[in-house]
């Protein structure tokens, strides 16, 4: 008979939706807590989830202590990662968290060491990388066909109107937004940045308070450059949530617009005139349906890695490579000039 896994919510606001409705229905895995700073909201989950007899509250050491659980979930802002994480270990629990990994790369290298202190699991929400397009693409890179990447290239237009706090936080696109899209360049291209030199600042018209735009260059492992463009106010055109990406290899490019449509073409025999003949590739029309499902399909990864004593595919001993873009980014643009990307 397959164990009962218990777990508690950390942090009961709008993201936790997209965890507890995939949660909800995994077999022999209950949210048995629910904690949030708001004791309201957290009751307020519990209700919405079917768990009216959960333990609720405001104390994370108190619902710890009550539920004893497997596994929590750290759905709080970047500033509470380290209390809720570090509390969740000396508790004896697994913990898979919202991303970005910690609100300093010093807090980061602590709590990765007391996840291995305790000797649990400890994952960042990079549910991107549970997009089945995301994973169409890189097997398409992996067939070999395009050669060596040279240059990689993402846009991220969105002119958002949140209202609350990110229309108040510094770095509020690199910290917010390019998490995700710098972790998805090290995820497509298999590379590791080296340094980087980023222009930030708040256009013209925005309604956010401080930098929302932003430019990147970064030098990547194998001689490859990625630039990434992005700004939290561009008004019209939007591009897709999953960015705007141009892949280059030595022998082809691939245009992926962040959703089901893949574009890609090779370039190889003699020249016709000043251009080498194109042929169009196909690329892959699925992908392994357990490595899809966005937040869903990361949970369930990460609930069956617990059950099974295996590692789940973003440990925060890799998610902190792209935390450490986005410090160097946004050293970069405080310093105006290129920096190291260090982790």
């Amino acid at each position: 008979m397959t164990q009962t896994l218990k777990a508690v919510l950390a942090g009961c606001g709008g993201i936790s939706r997209a965890w507890l409705e995939p949660a909800s229905q995994i077999e022999n895995f209950e949210i048995a807590g629910f904690v949030d700073i708001n004791e309201a909201a957290a009751r307020t989950r519990a209700q919405e989830y079917g768990k009216p007899g959960a333990v609720v509250g405001t104390d994370l050491d108190k619902v710890l202590d009550q539920v004893q659980p497997d596994i929590v979930f750290d759905c709080t802002n970047p500033t509470s990662h380290f209390h809720v994480v570090t509390t969740a270990f000396k508790h004896g629990a697994h913990v898979l968290g919202e991303k970005p990994l910690a609100d300093t790369l010093e807090n980061a290298h602590k709590m990765i060491e007391a996840s291995q202190q305790a000797g649990k699991l400890y994952s960042v929400m990079q549910n991107r990388r549970f997009d089945p397009n995301i994973r169409r693409v890189r097997a398409l890179i992996e067939t070999g066909q395009f050669g060596p990447l040279t240059m990689l290239n993402s846009d991220f237009f969105v002119g958002a109107h949140f209202g609350g706090f990110r229309e108040e936080m510094a770095n509020v696109l690199l910290i917010d937004m390019a998490i995700h899209t710098f972790d998805a360049a090290r995820f497509i291209s298999g590379a590791e940045a080296k340094s980087v030199y980023c222009k930030e600042w708040n256009p013209p018209g925005s309604w956010y308070q401080q930098d929302a735009a932003a430019v990147c260059i970064f030098e990547m492992s194998n001689d490859l450059i990625y630039v990434y463009r992005g700004s939290w106010c561009a008004e019209g055109l939007r591009t897709t949530w999953e960015s705007d990406w141009r892949i280059i290899g030595q022998h082809g490019t691939i245009l992926w617009p962040g959703d089901e449509r893949i574009m890609a073409q090779t370039a190889r025999g003699e020249k016709e005139g000043l251009f080498l003949p194109t042929q169009d590739i196909t690329p892959p029309e699925s992908a392994p349906i357990e490595k899809t499902g966005g937040h869903g399909g990361m949970i369930r990864e990460f609930v069956e890695a617990v059950r099974n004593g295996t590692t789940p595919e973003n440990p925060a001993t890799d998610n902190i490579k792209s935390l450490a873009m986005v410090f160097a980014a946004i050293e970069s643009a405080k310093l105006g000039k290129t920096v190291d990307v260090r982790w």
